[in-house]
């Protein structure tokens, strides 16, 4: 190969050729071997351990084919199949092995001078081919990496524009979007000036200064219901704090006075409020209701398009239904509806919990019997007692003949409770209807639910228990139905148990009042029945309503009659006594044959019912014979008295006056001997002043036979 530009060697025609088919492009020998670039070669020899010695480069110096022989044609071979560090240490172990060899061959310094000139021209090819061969590597790997960097900027190119061309439409859409929201705000002006102005005909659209002005305006509305709106909604917030402000401040700078602070007086406020005002739960629920439709429509008329009409409907529809708000589109009405719609649902759960508890408070009362009796000329029973079964008995049959009545029961027991213990009452009620209330005759709102000033009569029944106890708390219960502002249409019987206590309990109830002394007149009837035998039967027949009863009665036609008359003028009853009117209702039994009735006066007799009886023309009597009826003289008895009574002691003296002089009274009943006269002392018994009667004291059971059995039964005659 020469270095001229005419030559050039047989290898350098065919890496001229592989270059041109492969359109590669090598460098000329001046960009090669300039003294600008020879300094670059070493860098490129950078996997080769062995530095050959700088040598003089020499222009006319060429290389001959002949004289590199096969090794030119091995190191072109070798340049060809391997690698650059590969190629640089082959060729610096051949360049070593031929001076080795030429030292070795010639042995001393006799070598000729062509054959060292040849060693050096081959030494210089081989040098050009490793430069040549380093650039050709350097180039290759430019160009993959320039077609590495053409691909990767290629696809970014690619990532650029279909960004852009999202962005482009993004904004495109946008810009339709605020397109269209202009148009319909200008429908929505022009169609608003319609309304208002009917009478107008607006032929062409608005100009741009009237859409801009009204848009303006529209938008400052809408600003300042949003801040109304927030306001509303930090008031409370702001309120608190400053409570707490104010009650911290006064707690520092006042800490000897004891002054309540600021926040319990405003709870205190609040509590009374709420428990003076009989609608304050539902006024505080209508109030809450009223200001969350409120702020709700200025918060929605200020994030949407619509009328303030129409966001305080669409607020309401919110909170009245919940899920309305699904169809709201955009981030601030979606927020203001689901606000509404959370302040609906604890509205709703609110008012659920009024109406259950007024529903559940409505039954209670129901069932507790604390609804008002609406009623009038019903028969008022106020009390509980072992005796209200037959009075109620007896009540059922009086009224049979008016078809039924109404008897209205009040106790301080449960209602349901004194149901069943009226349902388990064995007898006919005969269309009575019994009605149950609990509740205190003490206290004057109870007997007003009972309509006590419309009641035909009223019942105060005596407690079991002590007996001053009970009086005690009759003679109450008298001084509260007397306080009865509206007046008492009926009149009162009242059961007393003690025969001492009437006089204090007519004198609270006047003329209204009836004292029956149930324990007292059971004792003198069981007196009367015990020298009677058979009487307990007519006793019977005569106060129960079963047979015959007593009954009063006003008969305008008898006035100015005598009561001699009057005895002759009933076929069907039997008149047995006046109840006079000029003496305040006094009953007279059995008055003399001259009394005259006056007007007002009322006829006691005994019928078999209130309307089976009346007056009729006086009959013929006919003269007769007067038959004197002498009275038998009384003979001594011997009762037994079997058991102990409170009032036994007014059982003795009523025996006393009744019994002839020598009878005598066994007392026979579990009490000591030697208590017996300490109790009837304490009663206001003196054994010493009894006329007719001993007493005889014996000590047993009377349930036990054996203890009887003790007793001379035969002997005693009652």
């Amino acid at each position: 190969m020469s270095f001229d530009s005419d030559a050039s060697s047989p290898s350098t025609s065919a890496s001229a050729a592989d270059a041109t088919t492969r359109d590669w492009i090598f460098p000329s020998y001046t960009f090669v071997h300039s003294p600008h670039n020879i300094h670059r070669t070493p860098r490129r020899r950078r996997f080769s351990s062995y530095q050959p010695p700088p040598q003089q480069f020499n222009p006319t110096a060429s290389f001959h084919p002949r004289a590199a022989g096969n090794e030119s044609n091995a190191v072109s071979s070798s340049v060809s199949r391997s690698t650059p560090g590969r190629f640089e240490f082959e060729n610096h172990e051949k360049s070593t092995t031929l001076l080795d060899g030429g030292i070795d061959g010639g042995g001393s310094a006799g070598v000729n001078s062509k054959s060292n000139e040849a060693v050096t021209s081959e030494k210089r090819g081989i040098k050009e081919r490793k430069t040549t061969s380093s650039e050709e590597t350097f180039l290759g790997v430019l160009r993959s990496w320039l077609r590495v960097r053409w691909q990767l900027t290629f696809t970014v190119a690619i990532l650029i524009t279909v960004l852009s061309s999202l962005v482009h439409t993004n904004f495109s859409l946008h810009n339709e979007v605020t397109e269209l929201q202009d148009r319909i705000s200008k429908l929505n002006v022009k169609l608003k000036l319609c309304n208002l102005s009917d009478s107008i005909d607006i032929a062409g659209e608005l100009s741009p200064q009237d859409v801009s002005v009204n848009n303006f305006s529209s938008k400052s509305l809408k600003i300042a219901a949003l801040a109304i709106s927030i306001t509303f909604l930090s008031l409370p917030f702001f309120v608190v704090k400053y409570v707490n402000y104010v009650s911290k401040s006064r707690r520092l700078f006042d800490n000897t006075t004891e002054e309540i602070s600021l926040n319990k007086q405003l709870a205190y406020r609040v509590d009374v409020f709420l428990s003076v005002t009989p609608y304050a739960k539902p006024l505080a629920l209508l109030v809450a209701t009223l200001l969350l439709i409120c702020v709700g429509g200025l918060s929605l008329y200020g994030v949407t398009d619509g009328s303030l009409a129409d966001s305080l409907w669409l607020s309401w529809t919110y909170v009245a239904d919940s899920g309305n708000h699904a169809n709201s589109e955009g981030l601030g009405p979606r927020l203001v509806s689901v606000s509404i719609s959370f302040g609906g649902m604890l509205i709703f759960a609110m008012m659920l919990g009024l109406v259950s508890d007024a529903i559940s408070e409505k039954f209670d009362s129901l069932r507790k019997g604390r609804s008002e009796v609406v009623e009038k000329n019903h028969t008022l029973i106020l009390g509980w007692s072992n005796k209200l079964g037959s009075l109620l008995n007896q009540l059922a049959i009086a009224n049979e003949s008016m078809g039924g009545g109404i008897v209205v029961v009040m106790a301080e027991r449960d209602k349901e409770d004194m149901e069943l213990d009226i349902g388990k009452m064995e007898f006919d009620f005969r269309g009575t209807s019994v009605i149950c209330r609990s509740g205190s005759p003490l206290i004057l709102a109870d007997l007003k639910k009972v309509s006590v000033s419309k009641a035909r009569a009223i019942i105060v029944l005596a407690d079991d228990g002590n007996a001053d106890q009970s009086d005690a708390r009759a003679l109450r219960t008298v001084l509260s139905l007397t306080g009865v502002k509206e007046g008492l249409n009926g009149h009162i019987v009242v059961e007393l148990s003690d025969l001492d206590n009437e006089v204090l309990v007519k004198l609270v109830g006047g003329d209204l009042v009836e004292t029956v002394v149930a324990h007292d007149v059971i004792g003198r009837l069981m007196i009367q029945c015990a020298r009677q035998p058979g009487l307990a039967q007519i006793w019977e027949d005569i106060l129960g309503f079963e047979n015959c009863e007593f009954y009063f009665k006003r008969w305008p036609k008898l006035y100015g009659m005598q009561f001699e008359d009057v005895l002759i003028s009933f076929p069907e009853a039997i008149p047995c006594g006046v109840k006079v009117a000029s003496h305040g209702g006094k009953i007279i039994l059995n008055p003399e044959d001259s009394y005259v009735l006056q007007e007002g006066d009322e006829v006691l007799v005994i019928a078999e019912d209130d309307d089976s009886y009346a007056p009729s023309d006086i009959p013929m009597v006919k003269d007769a014979k007067f038959i004197h009826i002498t009275r038998p003289t009384r003979k001594p008895q011997k009762i037994l008295l079997c058991g102990w009574r409170r009032d036994i002691d007014d059982m003795i003296v009523v025996l006393d006056a009744f019994l002839a002089e020598g009878s005598e009274l066994w007392m026979f009943n579990e009490v000591a001997e030697n208590e017996r006269e300490r109790k009837l002392e304490d009663g206001g018994l003196d054994i010493d002043r009894l006329v007719n009667i001993k007493l005889i004291n014996r000590e047993g059971n009377a349930v036990i036979r054996r203890h009887l059995e003790s007793l001379p039964l035969e002997s005693f005659d009652s």
